[in-house]
């Protein structure tokens, strides 16, 4: 049997799956947490991956080996190839002064035309998550750590030099050997996916100068070896490899439910919205995947929980036990502001309430048919670019919710399937890495479940655009 991995770094920690290359089964798993916070150093994230591998019985004996990494992080090195100083993460919001910045100059002084340079040139409009903006705060405010950068990766890009046996003390030969993909590349601000491109002087006007960037490889190049010899494949931005994890192809749109959420669609060609809401990023399998990101997920089912004073399989419960559309009661789920519509300062509210519908199983059902419908304002956004949804795919902690498939099934415009829950991440990063190996990407088979086609009888979604319309 051949074996390979997959890495899952994310923000929260690091899992390791290693699957059978040709069946997918798998062998075994392991998992290590990482530090709290937006800022870390990423000495950390490797400290979480030599402790997941051990857990999972070590990498020795896999072929190939894959790493999937939270997007955006900005990683500085060095010209000996040592960290600058700790990594940004994507939800550090320290750079959003820059990134209106970056759009103001790009448009001599128009946002709106700012916003449609950055749209067409890279196909996403710089906030503050992404590592454009991260470096052009890092010039303005530790200008001494800035001219030290002598190159600039993203973590999925750094484990995997890690991981071929580069590090400190590797030099400009180390440096040079950094790699990456079009996935993660999509996601700096400074790639155009639809050229296959770096745009060095978007770089130059944010450092002050253009460092090392990673080459970067096609989905089924290797970017080296491990000193044990496995293979090690390019590697991907989450959301990438969670496509690959789920089975995603083109026309299937993937809605996940976790902390916040996310709606991204495998796409033919590349998204260029210069409003905002949609990331024209690139997927792992040579494709585009246009992404929407909400703040809004199941945080908002914990605090509905909560304050109802019951646990989650009590709360799904309840939605269940209402009729649809909550007897006119809609929550508006913008607790943490709102990503998408950009509504930073935003705050949630409660509308429609009267005595006869204010009742716990009614609140919980406005709470999880709120969230849906965020998603479904997300869905919208990516049909706006052309996004033609043929399936939608479930995902995310809170998919496992019969009240959130239920909800879904009624108010997404596309069939609803719900993948077996697994580390999507991490299994779409052993997906690659056995393609690496092998040339193609395996068809590895997975248990999926297709929901009963509902309807919004009760207008549940335009009630819900009508009062989120009052935010603008």
């Amino acid at each position: 049997m051949v074996l390979v991995a997959g890495i899952d770094s994310s923000t929260q920690s690091c899992k390791v799956v290693i699957r059978d290359a040709g069946t997918g089964a798998l062998a075994r798993q392991g998992r290590a947490s990482h530090p709290e916070g937006t800022e870390v150093h990423p000495d950390h994230w490797w400290t979480a991956l030599q402790k997941a591998a051990a857990d999972a019985g070590g990498l020795d004996d896999v072929a190939a080996v894959s790493v999937g990494g939270q997007q955006h992080g900005m990683v500085c090195l060095d010209a000996d190839g040592a960290v600058v100083r700790p990594a940004l993460l994507w939800n550090d919001t320290r750079s959003a002064g820059a990134a209106a910045q970056l759009i103001e100059s790009a448009g001599g002084g128009d946002p709106a035309a700012g916003a449609r340079y950055w749209a067409g040139a890279t196909g996403t409009v710089p906030v503050a998550s992404l590592t454009l903006t991260k470096l052009h705060w890092l010039a303005a405010n530790e200008p001494d750590n800035a001219a030290k950068v002598a190159a600039v990766c993203l973590p999925h890009d750094w484990l995997t030099w890690r991981l071929a046996g580069y590090g400190p003390g590797s030099g400009k030969d180390g440096l040079a050997a950094l790699a990456t993909d079009r996935s993660d590349a999509s996601g700096t601000g400074y790639y155009s996916a639809a050229e296959g491109a770096y745009l060095n002087d978007a770089v130059s006007a944010a450092l002050g100068h253009v460092p090392v960037l990673p080459r970067v490889l096609g989905p089924l190049e290797a970017a080296g070896r491990t000193p044990a010899g496995s293979l090690l494949a390019a590697g991907a931005g989450d959301n990438a490899a969670a496509a690959l994890g789920a089975g995603a192809g083109l026309g299937d749109v993937v809605v996940s439910l976790g902390t916040s959420g996310t709606v991204f669609a495998v796409s033919e060609t590349p998204a260029a919205d210069a409003s905002g809401l949609v990331a024209g990023f690139a997927d792992a399998a040579g494709h585009y995947l246009p992404l929407v990101c909400t703040l809004n997920a199941t945080l908002i089912f914990d605090a509905t929980a909560g304050l109802l004073g019951v646990d989650l399989p009590e709360f799904n419960r309840l939605a269940l036990s209402a009729a649809p559309g909550a007897g006119g009661l809609t929550l508006v789920p913008y607790f943490d502001g709102e990503r998408t519509p950009n509504l930073p300062d935003a705050t949630g509210s409660l509308q429609g309430i009267t005595r006869a519908n204010y009742t716990p199983a009614n609140l919980a059902r406005a709470a999880v048919e709120g969230v849906v419908c965020s998603l479904a304002d997300g869905l919208a956004a990516l049909q706006a670019q052309g996004v033609a949804a043929r399936r939608i795919l479930l995902v995310g902690g809170g998919a496992q919710s019969t009240a959130v498939q239920e909800v879904a099934a009624a108010l997404l415009s596309a069939p609803v399937t719900v993948p077996q829950p697994g580390e999507y991440v991490a299994d779409g990063a052993a997906r690659q890495a056995a393609a690496a190996l092998t040339g193609r990407f395996p068809a590895w088979a997975a248990d999926a479940v297709d929901l009963p086609e509902g309807k919004d009888d009760a207008g549940v979604l335009a009630r819900y655009r009508r009062f989120a319309a009052l935010y603008a």
